[in-house]
């Protein structure tokens, strides 16, 4: 097996990630893989792909892991739970979730809920928006544990939220599907 530790300069990677190393393996056929060793992301690829190619994938790899990495911290504060449990209590009368976390995988909607098992995802890409956007989607997702279709008594209950319209504008203007 023959091994190369090449540090490679990403953008992405300033700040998130010390530096990043790419493996070459003559083992390694197909896959490429990442982990994140302390500080650095390790981008393990094949020997004979391209150096084209393995920049193509340490970018694509780094985006990835940039955001899972991100992902964890938001989840890890707790501070996504703690909103909910505020916003819930000022506009829907204290219903509660029984999980609420970023999700990185969820690229056509903004939020989802199921209210079966009381759990609610949001689309990480919400976590850059302005907090009333964001407050928005959870009192959304949150009204769907106590109406889970958009009939007119889930528009009432979201509707308690004071910055609605301009939320769901904000929103259209993105282009995603409210969850």
């Amino acid at each position: 097996m023959v091994l190369n530790r090449l540090p490679f300069d990403s953008p992405g990677a300033e700040g998130e990630f010390q530096r990043v190393e790419v493996h070459r393996s003559s083992r390694r056929k197909k896959t490429i893989s990442a982990e994140i060793v302390g500080d650095v992301l390790v981008v393990s690829v094949p020997e004979r792909i391209s150096r084209a190619e393995e920049q193509e994938w340490v970018a694509r790899m780094t985006g990835r892991m940039s955001e899972r990495r991100r992902k964890e911290r938001l989840n890890a504060e707790g501070d996504l739970a703690q909103r909910a449990v505020e916003l819930a209590d000022r506009f829907l009368d204290g219903v509660r979730a029984s999980d609420i976390a970023w999700v990185e995988t969820q690229r056509s909607r903004w939020g989802s809920c199921s209210p079966d098992d009381g759990t609610i995802r949001l689309s990480l890409a919400l976590a850059a928006y302005p907090s009333w956007v964001r407050d928005y989607v959870i009192v959304h997702e949150l009204a769907h544990l106590v109406v889970p279709d958009h009939s007119d008594r889930f528009w009432a209950l979201v509707e308690r939220y004071p910055l609605t319209e301009r939320a769901r504008g904000f929103l259209i203007a993105k282009g995603m599907e409210e969850g």
